[in-house]
C-alpha cells in the first residue's frame, strides 16, 4: 500500500478510473453481445438499430480513453461485416 501522501490520493485516483473503465468496458461488450444475439434472431431492422448502438458504444469506450481507438474501428468494421452478410444471407 502507498505511505505518502501523493501516493495514497493517486491510489485513489487509479481505483476510481478503473472502476469507471469497467463501466465503460461492460457496456461495450454488452452492445456487441445484442447485436449477435439479434443477428442470430433473424430481425434485420432491430439487428440495424443495434449496430448504430453498439458503434456508438465503441466509439464512446475509445473517445474515453478507455479502449484503443485503433481496436474500437477494428470492432465496429468486424460488425459491419457481420451485418451485412446477415443482410445478404437474408436477401438470397
Amino acid at each position: 500500500m502507498a505511505n505518502h501522501k501523493s501516493a495514497l490520493k493517486r491510489a485513489r485516483q487509479s481505483e476510481a478510473a478503473r472502476l469507471r473503465n469497467t463501466i465503460q468496458k461492460s457496456k461495450a461488450k454488452s452492445a456487441v453481445k445484442e447485436l449477435r444475439s439479434t443477428l442470430s434472431g433473424g430481425n434485420m431492422e432491430q439487428a440495424k438499430e443495434a449496430f448504430k448502438k453498439a458503434a456508438s458504444t465503441l466509439n464512446k469506450t475509445a473517445s474515453k480513453g478507455v479502449i484503443h481507438k485503433k481496436k474500437a474501428s477494428r470492432k465496429i468494421s468486424r460488425l459491419a461485416r457481420a451485418v451485412n452478410r446477415a443482410f445478404a444471407a437474408k436477401a438470397s
